[in-house]
């Protein structure tokens, strides 16, 4: 399959990234479609509901929609390319034509299903492996000249939650995205394309989430800008006594604010509405 042609400009200064984003803290907003998914599993499993969350998203505020059709919640089991892409590209391929200028990130670690998807219109690939699962991933971004986030994580679904041993998380983290980092650029990926996540909930404990958010001038001082996906996740619920992931609303908002005094580019979430006013206060203030 052949790429689109993208910008050969400095993608910075192209429209693959959100207006203004340099200045501020941006939303990625989360749209599921598996069935799943750890707190919104089934809810836009079908290409008309995905859609008509993009179109409710996008009025909210958010600045690129992040599609995921392979759960990454704790436990789920992997469903292969073809079923992965059988979710995926009817539901990507409606929101592009209902919104051709919306930015569309995809959620995968799997270079079949990244190419298929740049070619049906997305814009970006979120790599939860840092692009370690797939060796062809990396070569496949330095091709197409998209942004590309590299996260943080060990293991897999399955395996994640028993290699959480760390000298010192955010130092390690660091560390683990330079070398990702490096592996990219050794690829072909220019340091433009490239964005960290940390992988809050990825062979964390949640205590060293807390560590890694009270740390993260550690990592918005690198030349990456930094994504954070904190969105109703376990560590969450921990510290509020929260056991419903779509009742963690506040405590996200709280971390979003977290990521603003910081300097954080861009938090990922699924409350579209709420972080975006949180975010617009939390700019006032830092």
């Amino acid at each position: 399959m052949g790429l689109p042609a993208l910008p050969t400009t400095n993608p910075f200064e192209s429209r693959l990234w959100p207006q203004n984003w340099q200045q501020r803290t941006t939303v990625m907003g989360v749209i599921n479609v598996t069935p799943d998914s750890f707190s919104d599993g089934g809810r836009f499993f079908s290409s008309e509901r995905a859609c008509n969350e993009a179109a409710s998203q996008l009025r909210q505020g958010a600045d690129v929609l992040d599609l995921g059709a392979q759960s990454t919640r704790p436990g789920a089991d992997e469903v292969g390319p073809q079923e992965e892409l059988r979710r995926l590209l009817p539901p990507l391929r409606q929101i592009r034509r209902n919104f051709p200028e919306a930015l569309i990130s995809i959620d995968t670690f799997l270079a079949e299903v990244a190419e298929a998807a740049l070619e049906a219109g997305a814009n970006w690939v979120n790599d939860i492996s840092g692009g370690q699962r797939d060796p062809a991933m990396l070569p496949l971004i330095a091709a197409a000249r998209c942004p590309v986030v590299l996260m943080h994580s060990r293991g897999n679904s399955h395996s994640m939650d028993q290699l959480t041993g760390y000298d010192d998380v955010v130092g390690d983290v660091r560390s683990a995205l330079l070398e990702r980092t490096d592996a990219a650029e050794q690829a072909g990926i220019a340091a433009e394309q490239i964005i960290w996540d940390p992988g809050l909930g990825f062979a964390k404990t949640h205590e060293q989430n807390l560590a890694l958010l009270k740390g993260l001038e550690t990592l918005t001082r690198e030349r990456f800008p930094l994504l954070v996906g904190p969105s109703r996740k376990r560590f969450i619920g921990a510290v509020l006594d929260e056991p419903r992931p779509r009742a963690r609303i506040w405590g996200t908002a709280a971390v979003a604010c977290r990521c603003a005094q910081v300097g954080v580019a861009m938090v990922r979430v699924h409350d579209v509405a709420p972080i975006v006013q949180t975010l617009r206060m939390a700019a006032t203030l830092w």
